[in-house]
């Protein structure tokens, strides 16, 4: 376990959905605060992995902030198209927004039988102490479903609404927050940075 020797962090994201649900699942003991206080321009993601991005990203907030640094690299790897679009979910539809990238992810299932349409979203933190620090802690979580043909609900954000969610019976979009936090793949990443920084639970 590591000791936790900081009460704020800044979140390598501009993405406010994130940034809620990462405060949410800190909880109180940190003050999580986006790296746009600090620098206008984001990281340029040129891993090949969720891993080397996220390192990346919070290697560039640490330096700008002087902060320890918090990243959340994720996306959807979608079986039939053979893990696409991975780390290029964010920008799938070549930085077009969420909209533009779950038209483009269901235009490319056409005609696919739900039996083919399973899915699992990502997640990996990396939490750097500060811009140097040589042993980053990384968490990584996956979380399965399936893409419905058509979007549902209006919670969350990315590919949340088309992502369906058998143990609930509905898509990920459909959840209350509290619920989602529990249940996916950022929420299990998380449960084990907060183990790791010796954090109790956060509130649901």
């Amino acid at each position: 376990m590591t000791e936790l020797a900081f009460d704020r962090l800044v979140l390598a994201s501009g993405n406010k959905g994130k940034l809620a649900e990462l405060q949410q699942m800190l909880g109180a003991q940190v003050t999580v605060i986006p790296q746009s206080e600090f620098v206008s321009v984001e990281a340029e993601e040129t891993g090949l992995t969720f891993i080397e991005n996220a390192i990346i990203k919070a290697r560039h907030a640490a330096h700008a902030s002087g902060l320890p640094a918090l990243a959340d690299d994720s996306g959807l790897a979608v079986d039939a198209l053979g893990g696409a679009p991975g780390i290029y979910s964010a920008r799938y539809a070549d930085g077009a927004g969420d909209s533009a990238n779950n038209t483009k992810l269901l235009k490319a299932l056409d005609g696919i039988p739900d039996t083919e349409r399973g899915a699992r979203f990502i997640c990996v933190l990396a939490l750097l102490r500060h811009a140097d620090d040589p042993t980053p802690i990384i968490c990584q979580g996956e979380w399965r479903g399936r893409i419905l043909h058509e979007p549902s609900g209006e919670f969350g954000f990315g590919y949340d609404p088309l992502f369906w969610v058998a143990e609930t019976n509905c898509a990920s979009a459909e959840l209350p927050a509290a619920q989602k936090n529990r249940l996916s793949h950022r929420g299990k990443a998380m449960a084990q940075l907060r183990k790791q920084l010796g954090l109790h639970a956060a509130d649901s």
